[in-house]
């Protein structure tokens, strides 16, 4: 798909990965940037910085919200999933479950549903794509992170499947597995950490060469990858040794 005068719709752009996806998009072209996010006031800084963005009020939660910006935004051509939301807490040792319900209903469900609504408009498009931002969590589980990383896996299943449904009409899926990026989400996690930038040149190359599959963005990813690949169970069991700390 080629990006240029392409029309986009960036989930979480307020800050983070979802910015850096904005600009690069600004870079490559695209004609009209829906830039999302829960709080439209958090946006106002970026929707200084060019005309072509269109700001819009959305929690991928709340269903009402995703039916009217499918509505609003009823010329997208590329999706992009970056809304995330992680508690890094363990599966037993978080106070209670809130938390994970919230990773899923951000994580999984709000993919889910925003996929579903813009499914139509995206078929309306001679080209059309779909950006699922994922996790290398999808593939390893990390203790510390034992629930962000089941929503992420359940990410990664669902990405599967909606590219076999999607294939159909025509739209591209790409999921972006990435290991922690220089974010307000990635700061918890060790360093060294990647730039937005570097994940999101990865995901974008992906698109316009026409990759339909997952893409494993930045140098240091595709490392873990390979660790992955060579031993998955002795990466898991590395990545087990990373236990929630004690409150």
């Amino acid at each position: 798909m080629k990006l240029s005068n392409s029309i986009a719709l960036v989930t979480g752009a307020n800050r983070g990965i979802g910015q850096a996806y904005v600009a690069a998009l600004l870079e490559r072209g695209a004609s009209k940037i829906y830039v999302a996010a829960r709080d439209t006031a958090t946006l106002n800084d970026l929707l200084k910085t060019d005309r072509r963005l269109v700001p819009l009020p959305l929690d991928v939660t709340d269903p009402d919200q995703v039916a009217a910006a499918a509505s609003i935004a009823n010329d997208v051509t590329l999706l992009v999933n970056n809304a995330g939301f992680a508690a890094f807490e363990g599966a037993i040792s978080a106070p209670d479950m809130d938390d994970a319900r919230r990773e899923m209903e951000v994580n999984y469900f709000g993919t889910l549903s925003l996929t579903r609504a813009f499914a139509p408009v995206l078929a309306k498009s001679p080209e059309s794509s779909v950006i699922n931002m994922l996790s290398m969590l999808s593939l390893v589980s990390l203790p510390m992170a034992a629930t962000y990383s089941a929503s992420k896996a359940a990410g990664l299943s669902l990405t599967r499947s909606l590219r076999a449904e999607l294939g159909a009409q025509g739209t591209q899926v790409v999921g972006v597995l990435a290991v922690q990026t220089e974010t307000s989400m990635g700061a918890k996690l060790p360093e060294p950490r990647m730039t937005p930038q570097e994940v999101v040149t990865d995901a974008l190359d992906a698109i316009e060469s026409g990759v339909n599959d997952e893409v494993i963005a930045g140098e240091q990813s595709r490392g873990i990858h390979r660790a992955f690949v060579a031993d998955p169970k002795g990466l898991q069991a590395k990545m087990s040794t990373r236990l929630p700390q004690s409150r």
